[in-house]
């Protein structure tokens, strides 16, 4: 394999994990933005949350345009961080279904490592129930694939998935957090104005359609907006504590340098 293991942000990470559990109807994608380091780890330091066009229960795709605009996002970020960034993998959610790529998604990802052969790919199974007690499950695999021994197929090659925690939220992650929710609206909107545009429907039709298309928005709303606030105040808080720990740190210096003067 040309990857030996992916290394995720964690402020990265839940952006992308928020972005997976924002809805369980359809799957959603983004892309991973980071480097390979010489050592064959594939960092991820940001992600960049991709629109659907068409929305699908088993399918996503990424179109050559938004790949083309993560390429310069990746350009924008390397002025931002000092870091050379580019497009090193991808990622999408399993709601309701195994954490295994499917056939299709092997052949995807076969297809981004002709490109590039260190891109990985990552997936998000959510909305799962254990059958012992019924609780929900969250599984995360990051893979690559290969070409099987056994005929012309490609088959699935785990690469090990290691979260590394930040202290601080980096700005892309932070930009990314904000860009979300935006998103998901647009997403929603650009739905509804299909189907809203439709000639043939009456009164009665569109102003059920207009009920559902804001019920809708507001449990969007409601599932993604919820658990980025609480995760902005719980590093907030986080922040306090660390900030009055150099403080404290801090004045210990300072008498220590007194004694010694």
């Amino acid at each position: 394999m040309a990857v030996l293991a992916a290394h995720f942000h964690s402020d990265a990470f839940l952006v992308a994990l928020n972005h997976a559990l924002s809805t369980e109807k359809e799957e959603v994608m983004g892309l991973c933005l980071g480097q390979v380091e010489p050592n064959k780890i594939v960092s991820i330091h940001s992600v960049m949350v991709l629109r659907r066009s068409d929305k699908r229960r088993d399918r996503v795709e990424i179109s050559p345009e938004q790949l083309s605009a993560a390429t310069v996002e990746a350009e924008r970020l390397t002025v931002l961080t000092g870091r050379c960034m580019q497009i090193v993998g991808w990622y999408h959610s399993h709601p309701h279904v195994t954490v295994w790529p499917s056939h299709v998604d092997i052949r995807t990802q076969a297809n981004y490592q002709m490109i590039d052969e260190c891109f990985v790919g990552i997936i998000f199974s959510c909305f799962v129930e254990d059958n012992s007690d019924k609780a929900g499950r969250l599984l995360y695999t990051c893979f690559q694939s290969i070409q099987s021994h056994k005929n012309a197929e490609y088959e699935r090659a785990d690469i090990p998935l290691h979260i590394v925690p930040q202290d601080t939220m980096g700005k892309a992650s932070l930009e990314a957090v904000i860009e979300l929710p935006r998103i998901l609206c647009q997403e929603e909107q650009d739905t509804y104005h299909r189907i809203h545009s439709l000639t043939h429907l009456d009164a009665v039709t569109k102003i059920y359609n207009g009920s559902v298309f804001t019920n809708n928005m507001c449990n969007k709303m409601t599932a993604i907006s919820n658990p980025l606030m609480q995760w902005l105040e719980d590093r907030q808080e986080y922040n306090r504590k660390l900030l009055l720990e150099l403080e404290n740190e801090k004045e210990k210096l300072m008498r220590e340098l007194a004694i010694l003067d």
